[in-house]
């Protein structure tokens, strides 16, 4: 499993992760909300407002649009994790112990998106690069015809630099769902309201940290 003891000494560490449109930034900013209503110290972060190797990251996610390869995707994987790694030594290293990081996408959204190489050496790009495992590794998903309507209804679209076709995007589904159930992620189907898929994770939140 990926989700680890928790450290001490450490802030609680929780990503959100998923394909397009199931709700990830959706649901962190109501856990986000519900826990500082606990009376909980909650920094809400966002990977590709941080990574500050995202110009160089955008290039290439721009080529693999057109012209994917196994070679491609491996430099996008070590690009990712080298800003996955700048991440936790200057920002995650230097919170406070007390308080709960919550991020929109860590590298379990990488499952979803890979189409050459296999998850497994995602996982070892990033860990071998010291990038930090999620304490609680949040798997925000739901049935694709659903998340597919979601993207597109959203101002901004799709928006996607990988997923170009609804087939693409039901394999990404399918993909980061087989990853899901491997590596025991929480698993949040969020296929109703987006209070009870909030609820749901608070909870699991509150179980690690009383």
């Amino acid at each position: 499993m990926i989700e680890q003891e928790i450290r001490v000494g450490q802030p609680l560490f929780i990503s959100f992760d998923g394909p397009k449109g199931t709700g990830k930034t959706t649901i962190l900013e109501g856990v986000r909300d519900e826990l500082r209503a606990l009376g909980r110290e909650v920094v809400a972060l966002c990977e590709k407002e941080l990574d500050p190797y995202r110009a160089d990251t955008i290039v290439l996610l721009e080529q693999l649009s057109t012209a994917s390869s196994p070679a491609l995707e491996t430099r996008i994987c070590q690009q990712l994790a080298a800003g996955r790694a700048w991440i936790t030594t200057h920002i995650l290293e230097a919170l406070d112990s007390g308080k709960i990081a919550l991020i929109d996408r860590w590298y379990p959204s990488d499952a979803a998106f890979r189409r050459s190489i296999p998850f497994e050496q995602v996982l070892d790009i990033n860990r071998t690069s010291a990038v930090r495992d999620p304490d609680i590794a949040v798997a925000v998903t739901c049935a694709a015809p659903l998340s597919w309507d979601r993207a597109w209804s959203r101002s901004r679209g799709l928006n996607s630099h990988v997923i170009q076709s609804f087939e693409q995007h039901k394999k990404c589904t399918e993909v980061f769902n087989d990853a899901v159930e491997k590596y025991g992620w929480y698993a949040c189907i969020n296929d109703r309201t987006v209070s009870a898929a909030v609820a749901a994770v608070v909870s699991r939140v509150q179980a690690e940290r009383g």
